[in-house]
């Protein structure tokens, strides 16, 4: 039988890295590490299209320590590009673990924090650099960064790249640095913005695609909850959190930061305690988003609030289960949340809450993800909450919106009812008439 270390040394790493591989817990290549290495070792350029939590990091990072070998001079020979800092970091972890044998030197670069500390760190001498584009193109225009000795780029969840608008710099960037390097490209889907870019970044690529395009990981299991309103939800979530033992370490994704504060207040003390639970998103300083994720990891934190700006940068072997307390308006994202957990090879589940006004999203989702996703009884101990009627009117606005989005001449509910109201026949006249009045009598002169 191979043993962990036989089968990594099918790829002719060298024995820093093999030892690295070993201690890290590595067991076996994955799809993406099998296909991707001996391609990026032998200096291809690649298109890979792999969901998260299938290893593509360790598919890229392996190849690119194997060709720098060791530190050398005082500028980058390396970037790899992340869409977020939370990715960021979690890439440079991973470097850093890889790499613990050998001398090479990793910077992290990302913003919401001051430059400095960064900025010295480069002086200090670097190898490879990991950042997000925004960071990374400012320390160049302060001409802290030299690009010309750069030959290998990386862009890693290009799609979210491209979902969160960083094409200008992407391409700024391709001008200034040299043309001739290799190149690699890693996203989970492969939607036109991608495939665009594609052809702008890489030259005669290998394209490795190890899933369908937009599936979702098959140790997750999925399933969804229909729920009235906002209240509901909260005593939902309520009710599944008080099991501590199956929900172990939750996820909670929203769509917006404020939602993420609220589903925070409501669960702070009454099914989760205050050192149990912590709430990210971009307002929180870096450092409370650092110190958040760290505590969630080691598990501290049992239950983590989170908006999708955080989504990709999650990579924790052992959440139970990801709750998405808001279906995502970008449907990859619904990818993105639920790979946060069934990582590694173990068991997740990912639970959907849903509202009438999301199920347009729902059906979109189903159809990109190819399969239905299965929906669950609400338990009995939950509370349904009535809807408050402004929060009903909003939800009907929105099934407007998503009828008239598939069907421009639709003119909209409301319009149609009042359109009945007028067309009412004769008979019906004094029973229209006194619903207008609110009562059963007839209208004060």
């Amino acid at each position: 039988m191979q043993t962990t270390q036989n089968k990594f040394e099918q790829f002719k790493l060298n024995r820093q890295l093999l030892n690295a591989i070993e201690e890290a817990g590595y067991t076996e290549p994955t799809p993406i590490q099998e296909q991707a290495i001996p391609l990026a070792i032998a200096g291809q350029d690649i298109l890979g299209i792999a969901q998260t939590g299938t290893g593509k990091t360790a598919a890229y990072t392996l190849p690119l320590l194997m060709r720098i070998k060791y530190a050398q001079g005082e500028h980058p020979r390396a970037l790899i590009l992340a869409p977020t800092r939370e990715l960021a970091m979690q890439i440079s972890e991973t470097i850093i673990q890889l790499s613990k044998y050998t001398d090479i030197r990793t910077v992290v670069l990302y913003g919401g924090v001051g430059p400095k500390t960064q900025i010295e760190a480069v002086q200090k001498g670097v190898d490879i650099i990991v950042a997000t584009p925004g960071r990374f193109m400012d320390l160049y225009f302060k001409e802290e960064i030299l690009v010309k000795h750069l030959n290998v780029m990386i862009l890693d969840e290009a799609d979210k790249m491209m979902d969160m608008g960083f094409m200008p710099q992407i391409r700024k960037l391709l001008e200034i640095i040299p043309r001739k390097r290799q190149n690699m490209l890693f996203s989970a889907t492969f939607s036109e913005k991608v495939e665009r870019l594609s052809y702008e970044f890489l030259e005669f690529p290998t394209r490795i695609e190890i899933t369908p395009q937009a599936t979702t990981a098959e140790m997750v299991a999925q399933s969804m909850y229909e729920v009235p309103n906002f209240r509901t939800k909260i005593n939902l979530l309520t009710s599944l959190l008080k099991d501590k033992e199956v929900f172990n370490r939750v996820l909670i994704f929203t769509r917006s930061k404020e939602v993420a504060g609220l589903v925070h207040e409501h669960l702070l003390g009454r099914v989760v305690k205050e050192q149990e639970l912590r709430v990210i998103h971009a307002n929180k300083g870096q450092n409370t988003r650092i110190n958040a994720m760290e505590a969630f990891r080691e598990g501290s934190v049992r239950v983590m609030v989170a908006t999708d700006v955080v989504a990709r940068g999650i990579d924790i072997t052992e959440v139970s289960h990801v709750i998405n307390f808001d279906v995502p308006l970008i449907y990859e994202d619904y990818v993105h949340r639920i790979g946060r957990t069934g990582r590694a090879n173990k068991v997740g589940e990912a639970i959907t809450l849903i509202t009438m006004a999301d199920e347009y999203h729902i059906l979109k989702i189903e159809k990109m993800i190819r399969m239905t996703i299965p929906r669950k009884e609400l338990p009995e101990d939950v509370d349904i909450a009535p809807t408050p009627h402004n929060e009903r009117q909003d939800m009907l606005r929105e099934i407007d919106n998503q009828k008239r989005k598939e069907d421009p001449t639709f003119l909209g509910a409301f319009h149609e009812k009042k359109k009945t109201f007028h067309q009412a026949p004769k008979s019906a006249g004094k029973t229209q008439q006194n619903r207008r009045n609110g009562t059963g009598r007839s209208k004060r002169r």
